[in-house]
């Protein structure tokens, strides 16, 4: 199964009360479509980004969607229209489909059609569910397409046209941004990169820190030069300078601190899907965690929960991009690349 592909639909678990009623503070988005507010005094029921005034918590219920809302005697919110939600991430789903399908370049105008939107209203729909414009989301997936064919065709510009690209300038601007190199420096295993690393200790054990000249690369428990290599053997590797110490000190202190929100230089490359999910797992506050579903339903793909957890797995930038913040829908820690014992120390500095 590729990053991209979607499993099978998985029933989503109805969050705590207090949960639900917390995101109702918040007008958190990333929680739409997982469950309604019903509010008894009105007799309303309401997505959890409904803009209308709050009511008082001993007036609210919460229940899995609006079926059950109207089934109890509810009636749905004009304000925020709880029931699109469902229709909204559908027409996500739909377009992520066409754009996958696509060899060319898709203009807004017809992928909105498609999916029955006015442009301008589905652009801005797409990018709060995915986190992405479809434009970028295209550019990420025909990036996907030009790195799977650099494996495969023998020269570089072959792999250029095969992945879809009319020429070589848009290719070496997207693998700049999605691969972190040229297309031929990715094809040669990092030849040309230089990537400055160090070695340093943490509040949670040894900690390495890397990065190429365009960001933090790397952060990791218990790794060291090895597993650099294995990832760029071309690559010329180097001790850290001066920029690197200081990206490693801010590192080290968000470890101490995982509340901070330093704003830090990366470079991760990674999928559409990844970049998306990577996005909304640095959107999570401190101190709050999601299950894989509700995480995989705030990018706007709700079946794809497995792949949801394959790109936390895939997390480069421990800490900084706070995979560690995902439960499984049980409560329970589940997985983490660097040991539970870590993640729960994290959760736990949060919490405080």
């Amino acid at each position: 199964m590729t990053p991209m592909t979607a499993p099978a639909p998985q029933p989503l678990l109805l969050p705590d009360a207090e949960t639900c009623w917390q995101a109702f503070l918040r007008r958190d988005r990333a929680f739409d479509g997982l469950f309604v507010g019903c509010v008894s005094s009105t007799g309303i029921y309401c997505k959890p980004s409904c803009a209308a005034r709050h009511p008082r918590r001993e007036h609210m219920r919460f229940l899995p969607d609006g079926d059950a809302a109207r089934a109890a005697g509810y009636r749905a919110c004009l304000r925020c229209r709880p029931d699109e939600v469902g229709r909204d991430r559908i027409a996500v789903e739909r377009a992520i489909a066409l754009l996958e399908k696509a060899q060319d370049a898709l203009p807004l105008e017809r992928l909105a059609a498609q999916v029955g939107y006015a442009p301008h209203h589905f652009h801005r729909l797409f990018k709060r569910e995915t986190g992405m414009t479809p434009a970028a989301y295209a550019r990420a997936l025909r990036a996907e397409r030009l790195k799977a064919a650099l494996g495969t065709e023998a020269r570089v510009t072959d792999a250029i046209y095969a992945a879809g690209y009319s020429g070589p300038s848009r290719a070496y601007a997207d693998a700049q941004a999605h691969l972190g190199m040229s297309p031929s420096a990715w094809k040669e295993g990092g030849r040309g990169v230089t990537i400055r690393w160090t070695i340093l200790d943490s509040s949670l054990g040894p900690m390495l820190v890397a990065a190429s000249d365009k960001g933090l690369c790397r952060i990791s428990f218990g790794q060291g030069e090895a597993d650099l290599r294995a990832a760029f053997p071309q690559a010329e590797l180097r001790p850290a300078d001066a920029t690197l110490d200081g990206l490693a000190r801010a590192v080290a202190a968000l470890v101490d601190d995982p509340a901070a929100t330093p704003d830090l230089p990366i470079d991760v490359g990674g999928t559409a899907f990844q970049q998306a999910i990577w996005a909304a797992l640095r959107a999570i506050p401190s101190g709050e965690t999601r299950s894989y579903a509700q995480l995989a339903a705030s990018v706007g793909r709700p079946a794809a929960v497995r792949a949801g957890g394959t790109a936390c797995g895939d997390n480069r930038l421990a800490v900084l991009i706070p995979c560690h913040r995902i439960l499984r829908s049980d409560g329970a820690l589940g997985g983490y690349a660097w040991g539970l014992e870590r993640k729960r120390a994290l959760l736990d500095r949060e919490r405080k």
